[in-house]
């Protein structure tokens, strides 16, 4: 029997979430938020961890160090929090109709910010400034 203590929790200053237009179908949602995270981690090296290993020493590839938040929201606070966000990725609902980096990237060139139609938000940073991007959003069920 282990009788050593188990180490204390960690506890993280900040935040990565996500924040989805609720009337989203599912495969969307997936589609979404899959895309969104991966943005952070490209640009967002603190966020992170170390490479994993099993038991007989196969490796696999890093994750984040801390846990993904996942919200929903209207369109209206997605907008909202799209404002309050200074370091973000979005996806827009063209973004459903293209197929590859390129064409994603010149369909959000071609609209100008007030017209993105967001479906999707993603934002990295202290767990306050994060909480108020987030504000008027639910936790996705």
């Amino acid at each position: 029997m282990d009788t050593e203590a188990s180490p204390e929790p960690i506890r993280f200053d900040t935040k990565i979430a996500v924040l989805l237009r609720a009337d989203l179908e599912p495969w969307q949602r997936l589609n979404v938020t899959s895309f969104l995270v991966s943005g952070l981690g490209t640009q967002l090296p603190e966020v992170i961890g170390e490479p994993y290993e099993d038991a007989d020493g196969v490796p696999y590839l890093p994750m984040f160090r801390q846990p993904v938040m996942v919200f929903e929201a209207t369109k209206e606070t997605l907008t909202t929090a799209h404002a309050r966000a200074l370091s973000r990725a979005v996806f827009t609902s063209d973004l459903f109709a293209t197929g590859n980096d390129r064409d994603n990237r010149a369909a959000v060139r071609a609209v100008p910010t007030a017209d993105l139609d967001l479906v999707g938000l993603a934002v990295y940073g202290p767990r306050n400034a994060v909480d108020k991007v987030v504000k008027g959003a639910r936790m996705h069920p």
